[in-house]
C-alpha cells in the first residue's frame, strides 16, 4: 500500500523506506509482520537480510501475485495473509520471535488508477472504493444513508467544511438520479463555497468515504491494539500515516503506552519502571527532500515508533474510549 509515482511507466516506491529498516532493524534476523503489504516494499527489503521471515497481511486480493512473485525469490521466508490487519492477534504467533510491526496506512498508484476501485475523483462509473473484505460500497453510502448520516461521516473523517451542504445537494441530486463518481464530483464542485486551487475540490469527501467504507478507524485502533500483544521485547512498531486523522490516532495511542501517566483518572499513576514501551522520540520522521523530489505523494507522510520494553502481552489503554465517537460514525454501515 505504499504511495507510488507515476513516470513512463509506474514505479513502485515504498515511502521512507530507509528509515523505516533503521528504526526495525532487521538485520538483527527474526520475523516481522507487514500489516499493509501491498506492492510488497517493505517485505522485500526485510528479507534481503538473513535470518529474516516475514508475514505479510493485505485485504486487497489483487497483492497475492506481488506476494507469489517474491515467495518464489525468498522460498519459506514469507507468509502472505489475504486478511484485515486487526486480526493479526488470531494467528498463532506465540512462537514467533516478533521483533518489528510495519503499518504503511497509504494507497499504491495502481490501487488508485484502478477503475474497479473507483478509489480515485477521475474514475468513471460506479462507486466503490472497497479494498476488500468489505461489507459495503461508497454508491451504497452515498445512495442510502440519511443527510446527517452523510453529513457526519464527510465531516469528521474528511474534515470537510462544506459537509452540511455537500449532504443536502447528495440528497437532492440522488432524488433524480443514482450517483457514480462523475456526478458526485458535480454535486461536490457545485456546493464548495470557496475553491481551494492546491487540492482537488473532491479530495476530503473521497478520503471520508474511503475510511467509512474500509472501516479504516476500527483497522488501525484494533490493529495497533493487537500488534502490542503479539510484538516481543525490544520489538518495534512502526507506523507511517499520510492525513491527519490517522497520525491523530497514533500519536495518541504511542503517547498513551510510553508516559508516566495513568490511562484514567480513576486509576493510579503508572510508575516508571512499569512502563511498557518507549517512544525514542516524539516528533515524526519525515521524508527527505530528494525524496518528495523523486515521489511528491511522500511529502504528507510522517513516520512514528515505538519500542517494547517488556514481554508483557497486556497493555492498558483508553484509545478506544478517546476514539469512540469516531467508531460510532462507523457503525452507521450497519444499516447498508
Amino acid at each position: 500500500m505504499e504511495a507510488t509515482i507515476v513516470t513512463d511507466e509506474i514505479k513502485h516506491y515504498p515511502v521512507l523506506l530507509k528509515e523505516i529498516i533503521s528504526v526495525i532493524t532487521p538485520q538483527h534476523g527474526g520475523t516481522f509482520i507487514d500489516c499493509t503489504f501491498g506492492q510488497g516494499g517493505y517485505t522485500k527489503e526485510i528479507l534481503n537480510y538473513n535470518n529474516t521471515k516475514v508475514i505479510a497481511f493485505d485485504r486487497d486480493i489483487a497483492s497475492k501475485k506481488n506476494a507469489s512473485d517474491i515467495e518464489k525469490q525468498f522460498p519459506n521466508r514469507l507468509h502472505f495473509k489475504n486478511l484485515i490487519f486487526s486480526k493479526l492477534r488470531n494467528l498463532k504467533l506465540k512462537n514467533e520471535n516478533i521483533k518489528g510491526i510495519v503499518f504503511d496506512l497509504g494507497y499504491s498508484f495502481v490501487q488508485i488508477k484502478d477503475p474497479n476501485k473507483g478509489l480515485s475523483f477521475n474514475s468513471p462509473g460506479k462507486l466503490n472504493m472497497m479494498m476488500g473484505l468489505n461489507d459495503f460500497s461508497a454508491s451504497e453510502v452515498i445512495n442510502k444513508l440519511e443527510k446527517h448520516e452523510l453529513e457526519k461521516i464527510l465531516k469528521y473523517f474528511g474534515d470537510e467544511r462544506d459537509a452540511r451542504i455537500i449532504a443536502k445537494n447528495i440528497i437532492k441530486f440522488r432524488q433524480k438520479k443514482k450517483i457514480n463518481t462523475p456526478d458526485l464530483v458535480y454535486i461536490i464542485d457545485r456546493s464548495k463555497r470557496k475553491k481551494n486551487y492546491k487540492t482537488h475540490s473532491a479530495t476530503k469527501t473521497f478520503q471520508a468515504l474511503r475510511i467509512f467504507v474500509n472501516k479504516e478507524i476500527s483497522e488501525l485502533i484494533y490493529g495497533l491494539i493487537n500488534s502490542t500483544k503479539v510484538l516481543k521485547k525490544n520489538g518495534v512498531i512502526a507506523v507511517v500515516t499520510f492525513h491527519s486523522l490517522e497520525d491523530k490516532i497514533v500519536k495518541y495511542f504511542f503517547k498513551n503506552l510510553s508516559e508516566n501517566k495513568s490511562v484514567s483518572r480513576y486509576e493510579p499513576k503508572i510508575e516508571q519502571n512499569e512502563l511498557m514501551f518507549l517512544m525514542p522520540q516524539k516528533k515524526p520522521i519525515i521524508p527527505s527532500g530528494k525524496e518528495i523530489k523523486e515521489n511528491p505523494p511522500s511529502r504528507s507522510a510522517k513516520l512514528r515508533y515505538l519500542i517494547k520494553t517488556t514481554d508483557s502481552h497486556e497493555i492498558k489503554t483508553d484509545i478506544i474510549e478517546k476514539f469512540s465517537y469516531l467508531l460510532e460514525i462507523e457503525k452507521l454501515g450497519s444499516k447498508l
